[in-house]
Formats: structure tokens, C-alpha cells, sequence
């Protein structure tokens, strides 16, 4: 793990580039759009074993625009309306346009590293990862050959800002795992999602994780599912093997 300052027109961004603990590069790219509780050792611990399965993989913290906080205790800060509200605030620091954006500066980097090998660069993101990840997929979709999001909240709705309306450029392969009886992306929303998608032609798979509630991807989560975790990274590295390898 190295550690990183990216610049952009709105302040230095800390990352961290992760590459294998062995084995030679150059290697395909990857970008890791962390979820709304922010930088922490889970978000370092899951970017290691992305990079593990072969990838130069870069950690961003898109909540730089606020300077320092944290780190968060997940168990902690979720418990309550009032434990949430440092991470509210941080919330508000960053959108999936705002992220899609700095992503320019974050593809320049991976593209100047001599570990990263050219070609397409694939994405991943959790909760607003997940909104982002799609969303920078249509925004940069000759950058981007595969993007996957995980209980991404928000993904189809009115705004003119909603990711689905990025995500119908794309070019590379999409991921979509949905969590059950997730508040955050109902059912309705996923319909409207696979509409727009069918509509444009984007090549994506939806896939519903049943009994798995929103964050179960995240090991410091209380509704952390183990096994439903594991099929994640199972279709993640598929995804990625599949495309940008």
C-alpha cells in the first residue's frame, strides 16, 4: 500500500495505490469507491485482496474536500440518527457527479504509474461507491471496460443527476448486486434501472443477494453476511477477469 496525493481544481485528494503482496506488473487498473462511512481499515483490507487477485488497484477519499475526520467505527457511528451525523456531513462534501469528475484526476494517476498497464480500467463501488461507480462508467465509458456497484443506494430516480442517466453510456460491462428489502433501492428503482439499460443496449447483470441487507458486503457491519460477501467477490473478480484482464 502506497500512499497517495492526487491533485484537483478542488484541493489535494488523499489515495492509496494497492498492488499485489507478490507477482510482477504491469497489471490492469481498478478503482475502489468506498461507501459512506469513509477511509477505515476495512476499506484498506477489502482494496488488498482486489489487488491480490492481480490489479493495481486505487483507494481515493472522496470526502477530501472536508479535510480530516475519522476514522469511523461502523458499529458506532450506524446506532443512531445522532451517531450519523459526522458522517452526514461528510456526505454532503461529495455527489456521484462531483466523484465522477475527480475521477479524471484519478484515471491521470493510474495512468502514469508504472505498475498500472494500459488499457481499461475497471470500478467498484459500495453504497454511494456503487451510485459512483456507475455513474463514472458513462461519464468516462472510453476509460472504463467494467464497473460493478453493491448495495448502491439511489440508482434510478428523478434527478437529473441519478446515475442511471450516466450509466446508459456506458461502454464496459456492468455489475449491479442488489441487497433485500433495501430502503435505499427499492424494487421499483431496479426495474427503472434494467429499463434504461435494456433501452441503450448496456451489457449488465442485476443480481438480487437474497436475505442480505444494505452494507452486507462490509466485514465491520453489523448485517455483514460472510457468504453472501464471498459471492460477491466471486462475481466482482469474474467481472474483472472477464474484461479488463
Amino acid at each position: 500500500m502506497e500512499p497517495l496525493m492526487i491533485a484537483t481544481p478542488d484541493g489535494d485528494c488523499r489515495a492509496w495505490l494497492f498492488t499485489p503482496s507478490s507477482g510482477d506488473g504491469p497489471l490492469p487498473g481498478a478503482i475502489f469507491y468506498m461507501d459512506g462511512v469513509g477511509i477505515r481499515p476495512n476499506m484498506f483490507a477489502m482494496a488488498q485482496r482486489l489487488a491480490d487477485a492481480g490489479y493495481a488497484v486505487l483507494l481515493p477519499d472522496l470526502y477530501f474536500r472536508a479535510g480530516d475526520y475519522g476514522p469511523f467505527d461502523p458499529k458506532v457511528l450506524l446506532a443512531s440518527d445522532e451517531a450519523r451525523k459526522p458522517m452526514m456531513a461528510l456526505l454532503g462534501t461529495t455527489s456521484n457527479v462531483k466523484a465522477a469528475a475527480d475521477t479524471e484526476y484519478f484515471l491521470k494517476t493510474l495512468d502514469a504509474r508504472p505498475e498500472v498497464k494500459a488499457g481499461p480500467i475497471g470500478t467498484t463501488g459500495y453504497c454511494m461507491g456503487g451510485a459512483i461507480s456507475l455513474t463514472v462508467a458513462g461519464t468516462w465509458p472510453d476509460r472504463i471496460g467494467a464497473a460493478a456497484s453493491f448495495h448502491g443506494g439511489g440508482l434510478a430516480t428523478d434527478a437529473e443527476t441519478s446515475p442511471h442517466r450516466f450509466a446508459i453510456k456506458a461502454k464496459g460491462r456492468l455489475y449491479i448486486g442488489e441487497a433485500d428489502n433495501d430502503p435505499y433501492y427499492p424494487p421499483e428503482m431496479g426495474e427503472r434501472l434494467g429499463k434504461a439499460l435494456d433501452e441503450a443496449g448496456v451489457d449488465y447483470t442485476r443480481k438480487l443477494y437474497e436475505g442480505s441487507l444494505h452494507g452486507w458486503t462490509q466485514a465491520d457491519f453489523p448485517i455483514y453476511d460472510p457468504p453472501a460477501a464471498e459471492r460477491h467477490w466471486d462475481a466482482l473478480l469474474g467481472l474483472f477477469a472477464a474484461t479488463i484482464r
